[in-house]
């Protein structure tokens, strides 16, 4: 039988903290390592020296093993085609607000795992190394459990549960439909292989002999205590924590979360050019959810940050993104390790409310 996570990583709770690029940093993965789970740090949109400033913070806020989460997705080259499709239509909007789209993008924000990132964390050794979008170069993967480090990786289906336990993964993570953000997937884009979390776990853990870990809609103890009983190792909570005071979740976002919008989420590529999950908003509904313009990800996210920059101050969120999950019902505005303590209680099949 698999090792429950927090007997592989030596942590007091099976409970990761997901790692949410663009709403937390340091501060919010040390309060949940300092609370006896695993913090994440999101290291996709830090340059090699912010990266190596963040990790630095939160070493100096926490003892306890953390996880830096990281993008290995191929990067695409966008056609002059491809952007100026993209422009069109978003052309409205442009118009509306009277700007004018630069020829050129300002560049991508998400890079994908490389050799700088792997020689800025490595005097780190930090205790997990994860990833989204499959896996890097497998000697690169080699190099990072040579310092005594696990890796982990994010699997949508079966298939790349097989294939990443066949590739050296320490543990899967099974990402189901409902989860919030970008889908894990990296073997295929046909969103109908897709399945919820509790119909995809069972089926993972049948397939493979390392441990598994739940995410996707697991917002309460109860939901704690279903995927556990399922066979989960652990769990990885992401929305629940997005209200915590620790989060850097902008005002516009957690007003979402709040709101009646956050029962309406799609799966949506008009934001990145990627498939992932967010409170439907103006944008989602005009142009996607999933749109055939939209270019390869990260490029899509170029032309909307116009957007953003124009309406973001004006307290409109009609062109952000709210990642969020299809279950919000536990974000609480309560510290990160109260919520995480509340979480845990579902691990052993007893629950208070908060």
């Amino acid at each position: 039988m698999p090792l429950m996570l927090n007997e592989l990583l030596q942590i007091d709770l099976p409970i990761i903290q997901s790692p949410m690029a663009g709403v937390q940093g340091a501060r919010l993965a040390a309060a949940v390592c300092n609370a006896g789970g695993l913090g994440s740090l999101p290291c996709a949109m830090l340059s090699p020296a912010a990266l190596e400033d963040e990790v630095s913070r939160l070493t100096a806020i926490t003892d306890r093993p953390f996880n830096l989460n990281f993008f290995c997705h191929e990067p695409a080259e966008v056609t002059t085609a491809q952007r100026q499709a993209w422009h069109a239509a978003l052309a409205a909007f442009f118009d509306e607000l009277g700007i004018d789209p630069p020829d050129q993008p300002a560049g991508q924000v998400r890079e994908p795992f490389n050799e700088e990132a792997l020689a800025a964390i490595e005097r780190f050794r930090p205790a997990i190394v994860s990833f989204h979008f499959g896996l890097p170069r497998l000697d690169w993967v080699e190099q990072i459990k040579s310092w005594g480090s696990k890796v982990f990786s994010t699997a949508t289906t079966v298939a790349e549960a097989r294939w990443l336990a066949a590739n050296g993964v320490d543990a899967i993570i099974a990402q189901g439909l409902e989860a919030g953000g970008h889908r894990g997937s990296f073997l295929t884009n046909d969103m109908t292989t897709q399945s919820g979390g509790m119909a995809l776990l069972p089926r993972i853990c049948a397939e493979v002999s390392i441990p598994v870990i739940a995410a996707g809609g697991i917002a309460s103890p109860e939901g704690v205590g279903a995927a556990m009983a399922l066979g989960a190792a652990g769990v990885q909570v992401g929305t629940a924590f997005l209200l915590c005071p620790e989060a850097d979740t902008s005002a516009l976002h957690r007003a979402a979360l709040m709101s009646e919008a956050a029962s309406h989420t799609a799966l949506t590529n008009v934001f990145t050019g990627r498939p992932a999950r967010s409170i439907v908003n103006r944008l989602v509904r005009e142009v996607g959810p999933m749109a055939s313009s939209a270019p390869p990800f990260p490029a899509a996210a170029n032309a909307v940050s116009l957007l953003r920059q124009a309406t973001e101050p004006l307290h409109s969120s009609d062109f952000t993104p709210l990642w969020c999950g299809q279950n919000a019902n536990g974000c609480k505005q309560v510290p990160a390790a109260e919520l995480l303590h509340w979480l845990a209680q579902g691990v052993g099949g007893t629950a208070a409310a908060i």
